[in-house]
C-alpha cells in the first residue's frame, strides 16, 4: 500500500511540471495576441474617431434608403402640422411660441406656396386640398406692401410655377382645381414688373404690390444686389414659355445684358449694381451673401433651354476659370479648399470667410461638367477631358469642406458663416496660380481650421450642404454623400427638433449644447433643405437631373426646348 501511493505521488509530481510547462507557452501566447488585438482595435477606434470622412459609407448598398427617406418625409409632415395647427395662413411660424406672424397685412401665403411642391413630391396628397383652398379664397396681391423682387419670384413666383409643373408630371398631385397655380402666378408676374422700369433694366431691389411702382433698395446706397438682379431669370422665362407673353423673358433677361456689358475681369462681379445705371457700385467679390445665385443661375440658363443659350454657358465657363484663379484656397492645417473673398476685389488679399450659403457651388460644379448626368456616363462622351476631371475633383474637395462646417461643430449642424485659419501666403492675390496643400483627413486638423465666431454661430436651417450632396450622390453615386446627409438630418432632429405638437425651429449657437432656440422655422427648412434630404434618399430615377433644373429656391421647373424663342441679346 505505502508502495503504490509512493508510486501515485511520484506520478503527479512528475505531470505537474509538465502540465505547468505546456500551458506557460500557452498562456503567454495568448496574452500577447489580446494586447496586440487591443492595441489594434484602439488604433482602430482612434482613426474612425478622427476620421471626418466616416465609414458607414462603405456599406451604402446594405442600407435602406427607402427607411431613411420616410424619416424626412415624418419630419416635413411633423414641421407642416404644426404650422397648420399653429399658425396657418401666416407668413411666419415661431414654433417655440406656437404662433404665426405676418410680413404683410394679409398675409402672402409665404410658407404655404413655398411648401406646395414638397407636398406634392412626398406625395402627401391628403394635404393639398387645404393649401389650395387657401390659394383661391384668401391669396390676395392687391396690398399695401412694398415687397423684395428677389424673394417674391425665387419662393412665391417659383413655388407656383413648380406646383403647376409637377401636377402636370405626378398624377397623384393634380386635381381639377389646379389652374389656380398658373393663374396665382401670371397675377403675381404682372404686380412684379414695375420693378424692371429702372432706366438701365436691371431690377429694383424692391416693388409695392397695390401701387404698382418699383422702389430702390433702402439701404447700400439705392443700389440692387448683383445676385438678385441676376436670379429672376429661370421663373420670368418659364411663365413666357407657358403663357406665350414674351414680356416677361424679355424684362429678366435685359439684366442679363447690362450685367455683362460690364465687362467684369474674368467673370467675377461686384455685388452691388446700381439699378439706373447699370453700373457696379462696389470692387467687392463673393459667393456668398449678395453674390450666390448670380453664377448659379448662368449655368442654370443654359440647362434650363436645353443648352440653345449658349452666351450663359459661355459666362459660366469664364466665371468658374475665375473662381478657381482668384477664389480657391487652402487652410492652415489640413490643407482644406475653400471659397475666399475678395473685399477689395480681384488684386486684393483673400478674406478667410465662406458663407454657408455658398455650399450650393459644389454640386452646380458638378452638374456644369456632366450636365446632370452621371459621371460615369460623362466620362464616355468625346468632349470629356483634363479640364472636366480638375472640376469634378474641385467639387469633391469643396464638398468635403461644406460637409467640414457641420462635422467639427458640437451638435453636428453648421453655423451661418465659418471663418478658416490660413496662412498669410495663400491669402494673397490669385491663389490657383500657387501649387496648393494636399488635403489631411483628420478632424483634430480640421478643428483647429474652422473658425466659428458667436454673431456666425446660429444655424437657420439652410439647404445649401444637403443640396450639393444630393446633386453630388446622383452624378458621382458616392455613396458617400448619402451618408454625410443622413448625418445632417440627425443633427437636426435631435437639436432642433422641438415636439411632435410644435414642430423644429432654428437654433442660435451650434457649439452650444443643448443650442438656443431662435423660435423661428425658415419657409426653407420645408422648401429646400427637407427636399433636398428626400431626394438624396429617393431612388436615382425620381426626379431626373438632365430634365429638370431647381430654382435657387428648390422649386422644381422643367427643361424646355425654345421653339419659337430666341435669346434677345449677345455679349460686347
Amino acid at each position: 500500500m505505502a508502495a503504490r501511493k509512493q508510486k501515485a505521488a511520484a506520478r503527479r509530481s512528475w505531470q505537474k511540471p509538465r502540465t505547468s510547462s505546456l500551458l506557460r507557452p500557452r498562456c503567454g501566447l495568448w496574452t500577447v495576441l489580446v494586447l496586440a488585438l487591443s492595441f489594434i482595435l484602439a488604433l482602430i477606434i482612434r482613426w474612425a474617431n478622427d476620421n471626418p470622412m466616416g465609414i458607414y459609407h462603405h456599406a451604402g448598398s446594405y442600407i435602406n434608403w427607402d427607411a431613411r427617406r420616410e424619416k424626412v418625409r415624418d419630419a416635413f409632415i411633423t414641421s407642416w402640422d404644426a404650422y397648420l395647427t399653429n399658425a396657418w395662413g401666416y407668413d411666419r411660424y415661431h414654433p417655440v411660441s406656437e404662433k404665426g406672424s405676418q410680413m404683410s397685412p394679409n398675409g402672402l401665403g409665404w410658407i404655404i406656396v413655398d411648401s406646395l411642391d414638397t407636398i406634392m413630391l412626398m406625395n402627401l396628397t391628403d394635404r393639398l386640398p387645404e393649401p389650395r383652398k387657401w390659394l383661391q379664397r384668401k391669396l390676395n396681391y392687391n396690398q399695401d406692401q412694398d415687397v423684395n423682387t428677389f424673394e417674391m419670384t425665387i419662393r412665391m413666383l417659383g413655388g407656383l410655377l413648380s406646383a403647376h409643373y409637377l401636377t402636370t408630371k405626378l398624377p397623384d398631385a393634380a386635381s381639377r382645381r389646379d389652374s389656380v397655380y398658373l393663374a396665382k402666378a401670371v397675377e403675381l408676374a404682372d404686380r412684379l414688373l414695375p420693378a424692371y422700369e429702372s432706366r438701365s433694366g436691371i431690377p429694383y431691389a424692391s416693388v409695392h404690390l397695390s401701387k404698382a411702382k418699383g422702389l430702390v433698395s433702402h439701404a447700400d446706397g439705392g443700389s440692387s444686389s448683383t445676385a438678385e438682379a441676376a436670379t429672376l431669370q429661370l421663373e420670368m422665362k418659364y411663365l413666357s414659355y407657358l403663357t406665350g407673353n414674351d414680356t416677361y423673358w424679355r424684362k429678366a433677361e435685359r439684366a442679363m445684358k447690362v450685367l455683362s456689358d460690364n465687362r467684369a475681369k474674368d467673370g467675377l462681379v461686384p455685388i452691388f449694381v446700381n439699378p439706373e445705371s447699370g453700373r457696379f457700385t462696389s470692387r467687392e467679390i463673393r459667393l456668398g451673401s449678395r453674390g450666390d445665385s448670380y453664377y448659379e443661375y448662368l449655368l442654370k440658363q443654359f440647362l434650363q433651354t436645353s443648352g440653345q443659350e449658349p452666351v450663359y454657358l459661355t459666362m459660366w465657363e469664364e466665371a468658374l476659370e475665375g473662381i478657381q484663379k482668384h477664389l480657391i484656397t487652402t487652410t492652415k492645417h489640413s490643407g482644406l479648399k475653400f471659397v475666399a473673398e475678395l473685399p477689395q476685389g480681384i488684386g486684393g488679399p483673400l478674406s478667410p470667410k465662406m458663407d454657408h450659403l455658398v455650399c450650393f457651388l459644389p454640386g452646380l460644379i458638378a452638374m456644369g461638367a456632366t450636365r446632370g448626368h452621371t459621371l460615369a456616363k460623362a466620362r464616355t462622351w468625346p468632349g470629356w477631358d483634363d479640364k472636366k476631371e480638375i472640376q469634378i475633383q474641385l467639387a469633391r474637395d469643396l464638398m468635403k469642406t461644406c460637409w467640414g462646417m457641420y462635422a467639427v461643430t458640437k451638435t453636428g449642424l453648421a453655423p451661418e458663416i465659418a471663418w478658416f485659419h490660413a496662412n498669410e501666403e495663400d491669402l494673397r492675390p490669385t491663389p490657383g496660380n500657387r501649387p496648393l496643400a494636399p488635403t489631411k483627413n483628420s478632424l483634430a486638423s480640421w478643428r483647429k481650421d474652422y473658425i466659428v465666431k458667436p454673431l456666425d454661430a446660429h444655424n437657420l436651417q439652410r439647404p445649401e450642404t444637403v443640396e450639393s450632396l444630393f446633386m453630388m450622390w446622383r452624378v458621382t453615386e458616392d455613396p458617400l454623400y448619402r451618408e454625410w446627409g443622413w448625418k445632417i438630418f440627425n443633427a437636426f432632429e435631435k437639436h432642433t427638433k422641438l415636439s411632435q405638437r410644435q414642430g423644429y425651429t432654428s437654433v442660435n449657437d451650434v457649439n452650444a449644447i443643448p443650442p438656443p432656440q431662435r423660435d423661428n422655422m425658415e419657409s426653407f427648412w420645408l422648401a429646400e433643405t427637407l427636399k433636398y434630404l428626400y431626394l438624396l434618399f429617393s431612388p436615382n430615377n425620381f426626379i431626373l437631373l438632365n430634365e429638370v433644373v431647381f430654382n435657387t429656391e428648390a422649386h422644381i421647373l422643367p427643361v424646355i426646348n425654345m421653339g419659337k424663342w430666341q435669346t434677345g441679346w449677345s455679349r460686347n
